[in-house]
C-alpha cells in the first residue's frame, strides 16, 4: 500500500474495494441478478488487476530488485556531481534545454540500441557540447552509465499517466516514463524557462539551486532511494 500510495493505483484499488463491498451486500441482501454480475467479474480479478496495474506492478517489482543487498550501487564521484552541476546549469542560464540519465541498479539496454555510442568521460565541456542547440544530439537524451557518458541523442518513452500536467513538456514527459520503469535518476534543464528538475520514481522536484541540486545528488547516490529520505535530506539542508 506504501508503494502505490499517491499514485493512480490507489484509486483504482478504491474502487475495487467498493466493487467487493457492493457484492458482499448484494450477497447478504440476495439482489440476484446484481450478486451473478459482480460473482463473474470477480472471478478474473486477478487477470483484470495484472492488465489495470501492469505499469504500477512493474514499477514494484522495479524498487523490490533494487532494495535487494545484491543490487547495490557503485556510488558516485564528487567530480561526476561537479561536472553535472556545473553543465546543467550553465544550460539553465542560457535555457539551452537537457535531458541526462544516470543508470543505477536497473540495466537500461534497451535505451542504449537508438542513441550514438560515445563512451566518453563525463565533464561539464563534454555534456554542454553535447546539448549545444547546433548539435544533432540536443533534443536526444545522454545517458550516464559506470560514471561515463555511453549514448546521446537516445529517445526514451514518453509517459502515459493521464494526470500529468499538460504544461510540462516532452522532455519532462519523457524522464517521467523512464523512471516509472527504471530506477535511473533524470535530470531535466527547460528549454523555455531554464528551470531544473530531478525527476525519479515517475516524480519531479524542479525549481532547484545549484547548492540543492548538488545536494540532492549527492545523497541519492549515497542510498537516499526514495522520494521521502530524499526530501528530508534536502529539508535539513534547509533548515540549516
Amino acid at each position: 500500500m506504501l508503494l502505490v500510495k499517491g499514485t493512480r493505483a490507489a484509486k483504482m484499488l478504491w474502487g475495487l474495494a467498493v466493487i467487493v463491498l457492493v457484492y458482499f451486500i448484494s450477497q447478504r441482501m440476495e439482489l440476484l441478478t446484481l450478486h451473478w454480475i459482480l460473482s463473474n467479474f470477480l472471478s478474473s480479478i486477478v487477470i483484470i488487476v495484472i492488465v489495470v496495474f501492469q505499469r504500477d506492478i512493474r514499477r514494484v517489482l522495479v524498487q523490490v530488485g533494487r532494495t535487494s543487498i545484491f543490487s547495490r550501487g557503485e556510488g558516485i564521484k564528487e567530480k561526476l556531481v561537479e561536472d553535472l552541476t556545473t553543465a546543467v546549469f550553465q544550460m539553465s542560464e542560457k535555457k539551452t534545454g537537457a535531458l541526462v540519465v544516470i543508470e543505477k541498479d536497473v540495466g537500461m539496454g534497451d535505451y542504449l540500441d537508438i542513441g550514438i555510442e560515445v563512451d566518453a568521460k563525463v565533464s561539464a565541456e563534454m555534456l554542454l557540447s553535447i546539448f549545444n542547440p547546433s548539435s544533432p544530439t540536443h533534443d536526444g537524451a545522454a545517458i550516464i552509465r559506470k560514471g561515463r557518458i555511453s549514448r546521446v541523442g537516445c529517445f526514451l518513452p514518453l509517459t502515459k499517466d493521464p494526470e500529468i500536467s499538460k504544461s510540462l513538456g516532452t522532455r519532462h514527459r519523457a524522464a517521467i516514463g523512464l523512471t516509472e520503469e527504471t530506477d535511473a535518476v533524470v535530470i531535466v534543464v527547460s528549454e523555455e524557462t531554464g528551470e531544473v528538475s530531478l525527476v525519479m520514481d515517475g516524480k519531479i522536484d524542479g525549481n532547484m539551486s545549484a547548492a540543492i541540486f548538488r545536494d540532492r545528488l549527492k545523497n541519492i547516490f549515497r542510498g537516499a532511494h526514495t522520494q521521502g529520505n530524499l526530501r528530508a535530506a534536502v529539508d535539513w539542508h534547509e533548515e540549516a
